[in-house]
């Protein structure tokens, strides 16, 4: 609990920044593509998606300690947070990208 509620407040804090515009250096693999390959990214799009996955990551760090004593509920958290993964990497490499 001692970890967790500030590594939430601290995804929270990155979902702000990148909803205000700010920090694309924090996007792996955006800060270290070339000028062609960022000109291949919507990067609006690819702020919005990045500050989900901070919410979402907030949310799940967050619930941990609640759930620390269920061990199901524990592997069913983790397994909808692999899902959301799954599907925001492909929404990254599709909604984000420019047509």
């Amino acid at each position: 609990m001692i970890i967790s509620i500030p590594l939430a407040v601290l995804f929270v804090v990155l979902a702000v920044i990148f909803l205000m515009g700010k920090g694309d250096k924090l996007i792996a693999g955006y800060n270290t593509a070339s000028e062609e390959e960022k000109n291949e990214v919507n990067i609006k799009r690819l702020r919005i998606l990045m500050a989900v996955v901070c919410v979402l990551t907030a949310g799940y760090v967050g619930v941990q300690p609640v759930i620390a004593n269920y061990p199901h509920a524990q592997m069913g958290a983790l397994f909808i947070f692999l899902i959301i993964t799954v599907l925001i990497i492909i929404i990254a490499n599709t909604w984000a990208k420019k047509k």
